[in-house]
């Protein structure tokens, strides 16, 4: 097993040097305008103690970032809604405080796409070979690569070494899975710029600057009507734009607004099948809704199905079905708006056989909760309409900046607080032995669900894996394989004695196989805190977990041993000569395809929990020795 280091590194250290630099050289007046504009509109989730709660970015991941980005994002993007009051000086203030650095101090993400150019080979069929295409790798989500496609067995695990590394100019904290088809690398990042890479080499075939940040995974298929041998890249972004680009080039071919809200986004991935794209929309308007000059809230969580080739609107259902009303006014005299809420996170999941898609919901933003929040939805996959709901928690409505005390809650805050605990992964769809199929998924709860598909979503299981927070319990996803499911637990906020945890339950009876714990690691003076909050992926007879400390480990499927750890909470050498550094382990899971091993490392969100990893901007691959 590799050596794990009883030292860990303060990622966030060059930031803050780079910081206290700008801060001595920087007009003191603007440097504390900017520091007085970050305690009014932006500690309340950004600051320190704020992000566990919050689950933004915490001042150390934003300093990694440009002026220049940081700007256009509270100007047009997802967070214009709250810097709506301040003028055109007052923002770019604030982005050079936020960013720690003057504008024009770092090269632009337009320049800095293209470094490490791969010569020009034709793509041709990328559908052919060994693949992972998509959020789950397959229609059901399952998150379970087969022996002949992953190229690697659990004696080769052992051996894993780092083969390439690739670091993301001018990002701190991707939140990206990497799609690898036809040999090639496919992959956005949170400066908003989607690149093709070479899967051997990590040299890089083109970049596409999408309009904002790109979380989501990507799908790869054949485009019609453009000639024969065509193949696109489907995704979506912060600003809940959908996207379809020429696989082999970046070209783009279309491009679509899913919905109009201004801080509507797609972080779960588009599902491709069958010539149609279906497209999950969530939104931020939770973490804008406590504004007392925001009128809150009139988001709803939606399904868009497109035609895959065109860009075309073939429907589109909405998890609350009824339109959001005024309801009444808070004392500035903003008028509030119910019902809302009920986005969906991850990527959908279709059952063929049945002719339905499965999405799974997070919380209600006002009260009463609508009774589809917290939810397992089936929707007809020809029309979009509803054909049933499981919802497993009633009464969750939720906003960020919402204590627990009644009487110190913001007035835009929904009477019925509940403890938002989302879904936040995709439900994964298998065939038991006998023949029988079955739903299963995790909540943030720390509960894990099994469904029946046949008779309208009733619950046949359900196994506690741990005591739950608003970012986890079970956070990203679980995986299955043909017989056992495999749950990995968060509970970074409880502390390194509850955090972590992967528990394996046979999925025909919801029957705990074994559950094992990270080993204790020290950080500097204290323990780790090492939620495993990431997303799962299971090869035949190993699962792979990652930790918020930076931490991936192999787990045997057979009793959880540990064969193989890997810290990534290190600095990199990037083939494409960006500065790359490692960081926390969280969101996206692994992708393996053909005996190497793809992952990112520094999606860094909880960086002020004692232990993690922090922010970081590395895509690495890795492969037997």
């Amino acid at each position: 097993m590799t050596t794990i280091r009883t030292t860990r590194r303060a990622h966030a250290a060059s930031a803050v040097a780079g910081m206290m630099i700008w801060a001595v050289l920087s007009a003191a007046p603007a440097w504390a305008q900017g520091e007085e504009m970050f305690n009014d509109y932006c500690a309340i989730c950004h600051a320190d103690e704020a992000v566990a709660l919050s689950r933004a970015p915490d001042l150390a991941s934003l300093r990694l970032l440009t002026p220049e980005i940081i700007l256009d994002v509270i100007t047009n993007g997802t967070m214009a809604v709250n810097a709506q009051s301040l003028n055109t000086e007052q923002r770019q203030v604030l982005s050079e405080f936020l960013a720690g650095e003057p504008f024009g101090s770092a090269t632009s993400a337009d320049s800095a796409i293209i470094t490490n150019p791969c010569p020009s080979t034709p793509l041709g069929n990328p559908l052919e070979g060994p693949m992972w295409n998509g959020w789950g790798r397959d229609l059901s989500n399952s998150r379970f690569q087969p022996a002949e496609v992953a190229g690697l067995t659990a004696d080769d695990v052992s051996r894993l070494t780092l083969k390439w590394a690739f670091g993301f100019p001018n990002a701190s904290s991707p939140a990206a899975q990497p799609t690898v088809a036809g040999g090639r690398i496919y992959i956005g990042s949170d400066a908003g710029v989607v690149y093709s890479l070479d899967a051997e080499t990590g040299c890089e075939h083109w970049g596409f600057e999408a309009q904002a940040e790109v979380r989501t995974a990507a799908s790869i298929g054949p485009v019609n009507g453009l000639g024969s041998g065509r193949y696109a890249v489907y995704f979506g972004d912060l600003g809940a734009n959908v996207y379809a680009v020429d696989a082999e080039t970046g070209e783009e071919l279309w491009t679509a607004k899913a919905d109009p809200h201004p801080i509507a986004r797609i972080t779960g991935a588009p599902t491709l099948y069958d010539g149609r794209l279906y497209v999950p929309v969530s939104s931020l308007e939770e973490a804008s809704g406590t504004n007392p000059e925001y009128e809150c809230c009139t988001f709803r969580g939606s399904v868009v199905a497109y035609d895959a080739s065109t860009g075309e609107v073939i429907w589109k259902t909405f998890t609350i079905p009824e339109e959001p009303k005024p309801t009444r006014r808070n004392s500035t005299g903003t008028q509030l708006w119910a019902p809302a809420g009920v986005a969906i996170w991850g990527a959908p999941t279709i059952d063929v056989g049945r002719g339905r898609l499965y999405v799974a919901t997070g919380d209600a933003y006002t009260s009463p909760a609508a009774e589809t929040s917290d939810a397992v939805m089936a929707l007809d996959l020809e029309t979009g309409q509803p054909v049933w709901t499981t919802q497993v928690l009633s009464g969750d409505a939720w906003l960020a900046g919402c204590p627990e005390d009644p009487e110190a809650r913001p007035e835009n805050c929904p009477e019925e607080l509940g403890p938002d605990y989302d879904f936040g992964s995709s439900p994964i769809l298998r065939t038991l032995p006998n023949g029988r199929d079955i739903i299963v998924i995790g909540q943030k709860s720390g509960i894990g669900w099994a469904l029946d598909p046949e008779n309208e979503g009733e619950i046949l299981w359900d196994h506690t894996v741990g005591q739950g927070s608003i970012v986890g319990g079970i956070q990203w996803g679980a995986a299955a394989d043909e017989e056992l499911v495999y749950f990995p637990n968060s509970d970074i906020v409880l502390g390194p004695s509850a955090a972590g945890g992967l528990a394996a339950v046979r999925m025909e009876t919801g029957e705990r196989v074994w559950f094992a714990r990270p080993p204790s690691l020290m950080c500097g003076d204290s323990e780790c805190v090492q939620g495993q909050s990431a997303a799962v992926t299971v090869i035949p007879g190993v699962v792979f977990s990652g930790s918020s400390n930076g931490v991936m480990r192999a787990y045997s499927t057979t009793d959880g041993e540990i064969i193989w750890e890997q810290d990534t909470v290190l600095e990199y050498s990037a083939v494409n000569g960006v500065a790359a550094k490692g960081g926390a382990l969280n969101g996206p899971g692994v992708t393996v395809v053909d005996g190497t091993l793809f992952m990112t490392s520094g999606y860094g969100y909880l960086g002020a929990i004692g232990g993690s990893g922090g922010p970081g901007n590395v895509l690495l691959a890795f492969e037997v020795e």
